[in-house]
């Protein structure tokens, strides 16, 4: 494995290349955020006024996103991955796959591929479609699979307030299942208990999306739906909401001392049934490693298993967490074998790259 071992991100945002010189683009990105959800997208300047940005916001100002022009071009991919030491990185759009209508991820799309074609080898790409697995959504994802060359789909964590276990999405999911399509699944600005921490910066762009991501790997296992879909192979970022930490705290709870005359934990999924999901479904992405820190990265090693963590930077967010992802990675005390999977073995296999 070692001689064809490559390091390989797993989550480095796309946008297309004409986002903020084509009138048509730009609109179906600015006005396909929710305004009457609290979401509102808008054209502005970056602080040295120097550059356009697309900002993402709440109706009160906070801000949620920001897209920089410039930072998305190939160019400046290639030279960061260069100076990081990454072999391939994988493409995904962040956040507006939650809204983009199909048209505007048609185009996504095929600027994608473009980007990949031009790289020599250096990027795939994750298809971005509408996730209601409508005819024109599947023959879209379809198109992306066989004629683009993708390795995979991508989702945001929820839609508005629906979680991929819900109904709506499982046309599509049926379609992803029969089709052993793998899957990213990225934070959602609509983060759970929002307003708890909407003033302060760091908690609303940090442990926001921790917080929606716990929800939704939380969810899927207790809903069951991989009993209905085997296949599927869901890599959530952020480390699935620090799933390490919650996932025995979540999981059944047995009494083997004493009946209870109460089991106030009862549920339908049983603790096999629990730990299968997690072993055969569910797998992280450990954007951004150098922010968990080297104590967390290697709990999570150890409690999730080093062959269910993959390498993802979410660049260019902060260049420096792309810089020092694999020196963090790195860093931890594990063995070769499990260095090796996190750094790309597992985005090689699950991604079938």
């Amino acid at each position: 494995m070692a001689e064809q071992f490559k390091v390989i991100d797993d989550n480095m945002h796309f946008l297309p290349t004409n986002l903020f010189t084509n009138k048509e683009i730009l609109n179906g990105f600015l006005f396909s955020a929710p305004i009457t959800l609290g979401v509102k997208a808008y054209l502005d300047k970056t602080p040295d006024g120097k550059k356009d940005q697309i900002v993402l916001a709440t109706d009160s100002g906070e801000e949620i996103l920001n897209y920089v022009e410039g930072d998305y071009t190939l160019e400046a991919k290639l030279a960061a991955m260069d100076e990081a030491g990454v072999d391939i990185a994988m493409l995904r759009m962040p956040v507006w796959q939650e809204w983009l209508p199909l048209e505007i991820c048609k185009e996504v799309n095929t600027q994608a591929a473009d980007m990949c074609k031009r790289s020599n080898g250096r990027l795939v790409a994750n298809a971005v479609v509408p996730p209601w697995g409508r005819s024109e959504d599947l023959d879209e994802v379809k198109r992306c699979m066989e004629e683009l060359g993708f390795v995979g789909v991508q989702f945001a964590c929820c839609y508005g307030n629906k979680f991929l276990d819900d109904e709506l999405f499982r046309p599509y999911m049926k379609y992803l299942n029969e089709h052993k399509i793998p899957a990213v699944i990225h934070h959602t600005p609509g983060q759970n208990a929002f307003a708890n921490f909407e003033e302060y910066t760091v908690l609303r762009r940090e442990l926001g999306r921790v917080s929606v991501q716990a929800a939704a790997v939380g969810r899927e296992i207790y809903s069951g739906m991989f009993d209905e879909f085997p296949n599927l192979k869901f890599v959530h970022t952020m480390l699935g909401g620090n799933w390490f930490g919650l996932q025995n705290l979540c999981a059944p709870h047995i009494s083997t001392k004493k009946k209870e005359a109460m089991n106030r934990l009862a549920t339908n999924v049983t603790r096999e049934d629990y730990f299968r999901y997690l072993k055969d479904n569910i797998y992280f992405d450990a954007c951004h490693a150098l922010s968990w820190g080297k104590e967390q990265l290697e709990c999570a090693v150890k409690v999730c298993g080093a062959d269910h963590i993959l390498m993802g930077s979410s660049f260019p967010v902060f260049y420096e967490w792309l810089a020092r992802s694999v020196e963090s990675i790195n860093a931890l005390d594990i063995s070769e074998e499990d260095r090796i999977l996190i750094l790309g073995g597992n985005a090689q296999r699950i991604f079938n790259l």
